[in-house]
């Protein structure tokens, strides 16, 4: 039995949370900026991925560590960092091909920007925390192992809300840059920026605080 309370209020907070810009949805956007829309919507299923892993470590009880251990909650903001770093530094120094090389994507490409999008939610702490403090408001108390079950449910409905928004975010940032992306130079303008955002969005992570 799934013992969950203001189901209804639950729903209207998911999506009103997803709406709200974050990392994710800026991560997104710029994918799709500098890449297009196949790029943001590989984005978009990387961190609905990541999320379906922070509701599972919730349901686990998992998270209780990692927001009870500074040292913990510490290494994994620095891990996330240095990764949003490293995707920056790369999309920076890396020069654009010819635009007429551009027009296939490799499959490998793909899988690795689905990966990316996963890792950089994973290793947000942030995300666990919230995921902590904000779920079990709708979970009936002393519930017991069903409490687990409810936690999956409502992290499951969170991720789906939060997909829709992703990919109608992906579709707006891509359908808006097409034809700077059409352009060599302002191509490559576009993965500069993108990457300058991704530093940013790590050094925004490094100030988070449990």
């Amino acid at each position: 039995m799934i013992d969950i309370i203001n189901i209804e209020a639950f729903v209207l907070a998911a999506i009103l949370l997803n709406l709200t810009p974050g990392t994710d949805t800026m991560y997104i956007v710029s994918r799709s900026a500098s890449q297009g829309l196949g790029a943001g919507a590989y984005s978009a299923l990387g961190i609905s991925a990541g999320i379906i892993v922070h509701t599972l470590l919730a349901a686990l009880g998992l998270s209780v560590i990692l927001m009870q251990s500074a040292l913990l909650f510490t290494i994994v903001k620095i891990i996330g960092a240095l990764y949003l770093g490293y995707l920056g530094l790369q999309m920076i120094l890396t020069k654009q091909k010819a635009t007429e090389e551009q027009v296939a994507v490799p499959k490998q490409s793909n899988r690795k920007i689905f990966l990316q999008g996963m890792i950089t939610n994973v290793t947000n702490p942030k995300v666990a925390i919230f995921f902590l403090a904000f779920l079990p408001q709708f979970v009936q108390a002393d519930t017991g192992v069903t409490a687990s079950l409810s936690f999956l449910t409502l992290g499951l409905i969170f991720t789906t809300t939060g997909t829709i928004w992703f990919f109608i975010t992906a579709l707006l940032a891509s359908a808006t840059t097409t034809k700077l992306r059409g352009a060599s130079r302002s191509s490559q303008l576009l993965n500069k920026a993108t990457g300058f955002i991704f530093i940013a969005m790590g050094i925004q992570l490094l100030y988070a605080k449990s």
